[in-house]
């Protein structure tokens, strides 16, 4: 018997593009036939491990990618800033901590809190890596009690290292860079993929129906 389409999204606050992933896969109809699983993990541990280079840092791809991130999110009716969060890029170690603790404890309040951490940085401009900033974006979904603990556990032991084990997963699942999705078909079989603009061959591997979803077409 043919299983349910699988799909997880590594995400770390601090890539548009994952943002971006993200976004598709809350709100397209093609993804509501998929179970999805959404990893938090620290982008600069997959980094270092892989002895990769920040994008920004490399000559004339900054400016690429600040471009490639508003043609994108044009393209595909996704909110996004006009300016780059201030103090980019942050360290989101903190704020990552944050959510492998709402994994951890509130995992169905995991993609709501995602959600308001990407728009509170890539949307709304805020400097969601700050713990005081955070805490007030996760009390819109945790409420302010929930979001205060959360803050608080993620400075214990069990949050570092749970988001630790998110990111060695991430680096054994061969992540480089994100977005990086996990896909595996009705037929079990499982193939991986980097970037936003493969999110088709994501929708093609799975059997997905792309519908009218704009975004999608331009992609296969």
């Amino acid at each position: 018997m043919a299983q349910k389409p699988k799909l997880t999204l590594f995400v770390d606050i601090v890539s548009p593009f994952a943002y971006m992933a993200f976004y598709v896969l809350q709100r397209s109809q093609a993804f509501k036939q998929v179970e999805i699983t959404y990893i938090p993990i620290f982008l600069g541990g997959v980094m270092k491990a892989c002895d990769n280079r920040p994008p920004i840092s490399i000559t004339n791809k900054a400016a690429y990618i600040e471009s490639d991130r508003k043609r994108w999110s044009k393209y595909a009716n996704i909110p996004m800033g006009k300016d780059m969060p201030k103090d980019f890029p942050p360290m989101t170690l903190h704020v990552m901590r944050a959510l492998a603790v709402v994994e951890q404890h509130q995992p169905d309040k995991l993609a709501d809190s995602i959600a308001a951490l990407y728009k509170g940085m890539w949307v709304d401009g805020k400097t969601t890596h700050k713990p005081e900033v955070f805490e007030a974006v996760l009390a819109e979904v945790l409420g302010k009690e929930g979001a205060k603990s959360v803050v608080e556990q993620s400075t214990k032991p069990e949050a570092k290292a749970k988001l630790q084990a998110n990111t060695d997963l991430a680096f054994k699942e061969g992540a480089f860079g994100l977005p990086w999705f996990v896909a595996t078909n009705k037929e079990g079989v499982t193939e991986k993929y980097w970037g936003f603009d493969h999110l088709g061959q994501v929708v093609e591997h799975l059997g997905l129906d792309r519908g009218e979803a704009k975004e999608l077409r331009a992609m296969l």
